[in-house]
């Protein structure tokens, strides 16, 4: 792997920073257009010491026809990264994967604090199509400045589609240079290889946590495994075939949960991001968030889990029940769903693209939902856990 060159020089708050190459030469040829940068570089796995840099480059362009002699082009991408380790807690780091005298391959990263200090994170969700309107969030975010962002998923319209990374990547790379991106799988990723290609994640990255300061996050997998049910399998039987090929791994999810909420059973601030609602605001969606509640019980409630974001119903709905926050953030460039209902437990909806900027304090954190246009949907004040 390549080496990497520091160098000292001060900033305004006196804080040192590191400019930091990385010599790539070995991985990829300068020299060679084709292996300049597709997508990134775009910052992963952050920590107080520890950071991971991805990039991917065009390898080649393979060519499917149909029977009428149409020609698509699909891009067969290589993917690289680099971790980087003995980095100072709180610090900014200037990068450059190419270091040939270019900016493409620059960028800037902030390791995270390890002591507890203020600090704001973004979160958005169903960025999968309307491109021009996910640009217009992306905007909105970045004037923000979040430490990282989390998007609650379906950040594409198909996982298994690369001309629909190409243009998610395309949107995001002035923000995903410079900032940490999350993602949770929704139903559109597809369980897709792409996925896992393009993104390094902590745990199994099907659903995983990390930790800022004193606050927990962490992100499940609503989805399971991409499978089909067989053609043979009769009407009678189709509900014990989903169970039996969706149970374990959604108990092995749901101890997994249990033992890490166990483990930070101190952690001031708990955030938990998952696709699917636990209450949905949607007729024809109402039945199967019941049934997601049901399967978690009141495991959230009992951990004090203070917020629990998701996506995939396309507009803003919040929803409290016992200390909870139930928060469907969708309004990232999916078309907009209609608010069906009202339910016992709604505080607050909005049909309108959103995203939530969340400010992360000593005492308490405030959830700023703001619109499309930069106006306030409502503020949310969340407490310190005790």
């Amino acid at each position: 792997m390549s080496d990497l060159l520091f160098r000292n020089f001060k900033t305004k708050i006196m804080q040192k920073v590191l400019v930091l190459f990385l010599l790539c030469s070995s991985v990829i040829g300068i020299a060679q257009v084709k292996e300049k940068i597709a997508f990134g570089p775009y910052i992963q796995q952050m920590g107080t010491k520890d950071a991971t840099i991805c990039w991917s480059t065009l390898e080649s362009s393979p060519t499917l026809t149909d029977k009428d002699g149409n020609v698509k082009t699909i891009g067969e991408y290589k993917h690289h990264k680099i971790h980087l380790g003995d980095l100072e807690p709180n610090t900014e780091y200037k990068y450059d994967v190419l270091n040939d005298g270019s900016d493409e391959g620059k960028g800037t990263l902030t390791t995270y604090p390890d002591e507890i200090i203020p600090f704001n994170f973004a979160v958005t969700g169903d960025s999968r199509n309307r491109h021009d309107v996910h640009a217009k969030i992306v905007a909105k975010i970045m004037e923000t400045n979040p430490r990282f962002i989390i998007n609650s998923g379906d950040l594409v319209a198909n996982g298994r589609s690369i001309s629909d990374w190409e243009a998610f990547f395309g949107v995001n790379k002035e923000l995903m240079k410079n900032t940490p991106y999350y993602p949770v799988l929704g139903n559109h990723e597809k369980d897709s290889p792409y996925y896992y290609d393009l993104f390094d994640l902590p745990n199994n990255e099907k659903y995983y946590y990390f930790t800022v300061g004193d606050a927990l996050f962490i992100v499940l997998d609503s989805e399971g495994k991409q499978i089909s049910e067989p053609d043979f399998v009769s009407e009678k039987n189709s509900d014990a075939f989903w169970q039996s090929a969706f149970s374990e791994y959604f108990n092995t999810q749901k101890n997994w949960l249990e033992n890490v909420l166990e483990l930070n059973k101190e952690a001031g601030f708990v955030f938990i991001f998952q696709h699917k609602p636990l209450y949905s605001a949607m007729k024809n969606r109402k039945a199967e968030a019941e049934q997601t509640r049901k399967f978690w019980g009141d495991i959230f409630e009992r951990h004090k889990v203070q917020v629990f974001l998701n996506g995939h119903d396309h507009h803003y709905h919040r929803a409290t029940k016992n200390g909870v926050h139930y928060i469907t953030s969708a309004g990232a460039g999916a078309p907009l769903y209609d608010i069906e209902l009202t339910l016992p437990e709604t505080k607050k909806s909005s049909k309108i693209e959103h995203f939530v900027n969340v400010q992360i304090n000593k005492k308490n954190a405030f959830l700023y939902v703001t619109d499309i246009n930069g106006d306030e949907i409502e503020t949310v004040e969340i407490k310190r856990r005790k």
